[in-house]
């Protein structure tokens, strides 16, 4: 059996524990996402949980139990049946996202049952000069950069991107505005492109690695 190339998996592989109940709720979604995958995830994730009751510190206090059962999700996450090896042509679904220092992305596709498999996971730092930037630059970098990320992988395919619409009117509204519009507008018109809204509430796996260090 082919399994996914772990470069491909290295931003959930290497992720950090979260600190705070908003990142461990936020790292939870993401693992959420996959549950289907996991024999017993409510058990394997009970003691991550339990941290995100309403009386608990916003502060976590995270021991060996939590670690441990942060390592067995993230575990999960990584390894087959849950990741796909990528099939050259058939179409993909790119999920992005961007908070004020980082974006994430993630790269599916469907397989002959109907059932969406992530294919790669990535996250990138942004610089002091990208951080300035206004929060719907910073999305629709999001999307490029994906897109650049993954070109051996996707390219030729007909992709559905899916992020926050206004990063998406962004790109394909406003490309005369600046030199920068312009190179990101050119650059997405070298993909097979389908642009799709989805909520923030909705793109767990995104969201989660564009906010949760992996460094």
């Amino acid at each position: 059996m082919h399994r996914p190339d772990p470069e491909r998996l290295k931003a959930v592989a290497e992720m950090k524990p979260p600190i705070t109940k908003k990142q461990l709720r936020q790292v939870l979604g993401m693992f959420s996402y996959y549950r289907a995958y996991v024999d017993r995830f409510s058990e394997h994730a009970k003691p991550l949980t339990d941290l995100t009751d309403g009386q608990k510190p916003a502060i976590l206090k995270w021991g060996n139990t939590e670690q441990r059962a942060f390592e067995t999700l993230r575990r999960f996450v990584c390894e087959t049946p849950v990741c796909a090896v990528p099939v050259p042509v058939k179409p993909f679904s790119l999920y992005t996202d961007a908070c004020a220092v980082m974006v994430g992305c993630q790269l599916a596709q469907y397989d002959d049952s109907g059932v969406e498999h992530p294919v790669a996971f990535a996250s990138h730092k942004l610089t002091a000069t990208q951080c300035a930037w206004l929060v719907i630059e910073r999305e629709a970098y999001a999307v490029v950069w994906a897109l650049s990320r993954f070109r051996n992988i996707i390219f030729g395919a007909q992709i559905s991107v899916f992020a926050d619409h206004n990063s998406l009117k962004y790109l394909s509204e406003s490309m005369l505005k600046s030199a920068k519009l312009t190179r990101w507008s050119l650059a997405l018109q070298e993909y097979d492109l389908v642009l799709k809204y989805t909520r923030g509430t909705c793109n767990f796996v995104a969201d989660c690695l564009s906010r949760v260090d992996m460094d």
